[in-house]
């Protein structure tokens, strides 16, 4: 074999001063060879990303090497000047961020960025030169009639497409090594699958070793072949990644394993009964008037009937068109059961769950809540609806508001509706951080200082704080690593078990799916295309659309070991 491209040996990275340094790495040592695709999979806090922006020496804030070695073809990159690491980083060693929506500029068009960093790089001197570099960079990110899209901002581009924009940007120089920063955690299967494609073709045509960043095993076991699995700190497996996925030795990677969502799982709490309706001050059928009859289990709590929504888009300086976002979606959710909506992204998921939340007025169509219609409820009455239909949103980053600290974050909902005094709700926030696995140090704690999987339970705990009857929840284990996904959809099936509550649970990810919810409404272009059974629609899919959906899941064809 020949020699590494990157060698990294011994390799300490600590965080703060030499007064208070807390170190983060603990001696890691792996070897990229030229042309291999690498992963590095862990929970979020596990080091996976440090180690990486150690290697091109970005790391954030205080973080530096305190110890250990990174050869880059030989050559030693610590304590390398900074002039020297910026010919190395973008044109030998290219980078693709994790969040596409913070890493790209909303004020700078994106034919701008991809010219910037081909400057950067030194790729084209003249400006014509520049900007035909950057279309066929656009171009072969995939992006079809890549020159008028240049033009275009980021916020005119989907998650999917800004994705692609940054492969093109970090491909530009043709680089030996490309480091792929969970590159499609945010995206849906099929745009997945087409991003991933991409990438391997272009990887593959130059050459270039990949080193991916992620917390998807199943993405793992198909498109990498070596695995390093990493623990606070440490590297604690490493080797082929079917082998080690199919039959691993470490008791972290076992649980990491067994912690997978699959096709082959099954409903979390299948055997368990269903527990009784709730009757606490919550109880939703008071909601609209003193209606004092309590709803019973398995009655229809969500009742949605020929929803639509059409949104008027801007055309031109004075005209408009219509934008049918939503059309005529037909579905029942039963006191305490989860119904799924799955399909790609802008396929109108998220439009319906603000309609059911009332964030969104339906252009037509009924919503009704415990058989009242929500279309005729006073300002009142919504204020009082609130309080048993609570929503967690998708983006960890943009829901919690940097100047509120954790423990008013998840009390706000407390003080909004007035529920108990200041001393009951302090003891309802411990309960909640304990409920969602994380201390209770961090009540004091801002949200820059937190993991993006600590924030979204976070915003699951500021969902549960009024005990509500019925969760909206958009993408809410989507940004989570499998341990954590894990400990969050259990926690879920247990507070629906003890609770009574009812989920409406909006998911690109079929494989979570499979193990949270009873029934599933596919849809595709605002309409849904297939509505049945959790089971039926995994076991005997009926639309050619579903099928591609459930074929497009990363791994899905592979056995990984000691799942149920």
């Amino acid at each position: 074999m020949s020699d590494p491209i990157l060698s990294v040996r011994d390799l300490k990275v600590a965080f703060g001063t030499k007064k208070a340094s807390n170190e983060v790495l603990h001696g890691v040592n792996f070897d990229v060879y030229p042309g291999e695709t690498v992963a590095i999979v862990g929970e979020s806090g596990s080091g996976k990303s440090t180690t990486m922006h150690a290697v091109i020496n970005l790391l954030p804030g205080t973080g530096h090497i305190t110890e250990g070695s990174v050869k880059w073809n030989g050559k030693e990159l610590v304590g390398i000047r900074r002039q020297d690491m910026e010919t190395i980083r973008g044109r030998e060693i290219g980078l693709v961020p994790q969040d596409p929506m913070s890493n790209l500029n909303p004020v700078w068009s994106i034919g701008f960025q991809v010219e910037e960093a081909i400057r950067a790089n030194g790729l084209a001197k003249s400006r014509r030169a520049v900007k035909a570099r950057a279309i066929e960079v656009l171009e072969q990110a995939g992006l079809q009639d890549a020159e008028r899209r240049m033009r275009q901002y980021p916020h005119q581009f989907s998650g999917g497409m800004k994705q692609r924009a940054l492969i093109g940007i970090g491909l530009s120089a043709k680089p030996q090594l490309l480091i792929a920063d969970e590159p499609t955690s945010a995206l849906d299967v099929t745009v997945q699958r087409v991003v991933l494609d991409h990438l391997d073709h272009l990887t593959s045509e130059l050459g270039t070793a990949v080193v991916f960043i992620t917390h998807d095993l199943g993405l793992a076991a198909e498109r990498a072949e070596k695995l390093i699995v990493m623990y606070k700190g440490n590297i604690v497996e490493s080797g082929p990644s079917r082998e080690i996925l199919q039959n691993p030795q470490h008791p972290y990677t076992k649980r990491l394993v067994s912690a997978a969502p699959s096709l082959a799982s099954r409903r979390i709490g299948a055997d368990a009964d269903l527990a009784p309706a709730p009757t606490s001050e919550f109880d939703i059928a008071s909601v609209a008037d003193d209606h004092t009859s309590k709803t019973q289990v398995g009655e229809p709590l969500i009742e949605v009937e020929d929803l639509r929504k059409v949104y008027k888009l801007r055309k031109g300086n004075f005209g408009h068109e219509d934008f049918v976002a939503v059309e005529g979606a037909t579905f029942t959710i039963n006191r305490g059961e989860t119904l799924a909506l799955v399909g790609e992204s802008g396929s109108g998921k998220s439009t319906i769950a603000k309609m059911v939340l009332q964030l969104e007025k339906p252009t037509a169509g009924t919503i009704k809540v415990a058989g009242r219609d929500t279309s005729k409820f006073t300002a009142r009455q919504l204020f009082e609806l609130r309080r048993t239909l609570q929503p967690v949103f998708q983006d960890p980053y943009g829901s919690l508001d940097p100047l509120h600290n954790i423990g008013n974050t998840i009390m706000e909902p407390l003080n909004i509706h007035k529920i108990g005094d200041q001393a009951s709700r302090k003891a309802r926030v411990l309960e909640l951080l304990d409920q969602v696995a994380l201390p209770r140090e961090l009540a004091t704690r801002y949200p820059n200082e937190l993991s993006g999987g600590q924030r979204q339970r976070v915003a699951v705990a500021r969902g549960l704080a009024l005990k509500p009857d019925i969760l909206v929840l958009d993408e809410a284990v989507s940004a989570l690593d499998v341990l954590v996904q894990a400990q969050i959809l259990d926690l879920l099936a247990e507070l629906q078990r003890d609770l009574g509550l009812t989920y409406l649970f909006i998911t690109h990810d079929l494989a979570v799916v499979r193990l949270i919810a009873d029934r599933v409404c596919v849809m595709q272009q605002g309409r849904i295309v297939e509505q049945a059974t959790t089971e039926e629609v995994f076991e005997s899919p009926r639309e050619e659309y579903t099928q591609n959906l459930l074929a497009a899941i990363p791994g899905a064809s592979i056995e990984l070991g000691l799942n149920t």
